[in-house]
């Protein structure tokens, strides 16, 4: 299992009107407007304290088995720290069945179901596709109709759309990614270095 620790950094390349600049590694911090994207999308979902003091980002596919073993450590550092403030990247990148579990998980919102059906999605055993996604689905309640309807809402594909723009501007490697500040971690870590990635960019 592949870990890396990448530190982000600028280099503006594209036009501002672009979704996100290109980013080389050199050691500087992240320019407000990328910032402002990525940590305060209006269109990603949030967990934790909305109004926290930090702010981590996830990049995660729901086929990754290394999210799926995340999921726990995550909910851990969620619990243990009131002030965190989560924005979740659906970041598709194992195929069709990645790229329909996160759609309709995004539509999921609609009915107020999100932390749910993720959580349910992530703990699944067969990989994530129509059918297991929309089984899962029907398991915990959710209207699968009125699901697939929403899953062609124009905010379900501009939130992959700016996952794609991000990940690719920071030319992350892989899910999960996980941000803070200006720091990241790659793969499956403990709750421990979580937690110092939080801490650390409370600190800078």
């Amino acid at each position: 299992m592949f870990q890396r620790r990448m530190i982000l950094t600028l280099a503006l390349t594209v036009p501002a009107m672009a979704i996100a600049p290109r980013l080389s590694w050199a050691g500087h911090s992240l320019p407000p407007e990328f910032r402002r994207q990525l940590e305060h999308d209006a269109n990603a979902p949030i967990f934790g304290n909305p109004e926290g003091n930090a702010t981590l980002i996830e990049f995660f596919d729901y086929n990754c088995q290394f999210c799926r073993a995340m999921m726990p450590v995550v909910d851990a550092v969620l619990g243990a720290d009131s002030g965190l403030r989560m924005v979740m990247r659906e970041w598709p990148v194992f195929g069709e069945g990645s790229v329909f579990a996160a759609r309709a998980a995004l539509a999921s919102r609609k009915q107020g179901r999100y932390a749910d059906f993720h959580r349910a999605l992530l703990s699944q055993k067969p990989r994530a596709e129509r059918a297991s996604v929309l089984r899962v689905a029907r398991f915990i309640g959710l209207d699968t109709q009125q699901l697939q309807r929403d899953m062609d809402g124009p905010e379900i594909a501009q939130h992959i759309q700016q996952s794609n723009a991000l990940a690719e501007a920071m030319a992350l490697v892989g899910t999960p990614t996980f941000i803070a500040g200006s720091d990241s971690r790659f793969g499956a870590i403990s709750s421990t270095e979580l937690a110092e990635l939080i801490a650390a960019s409370r600190r800078n």
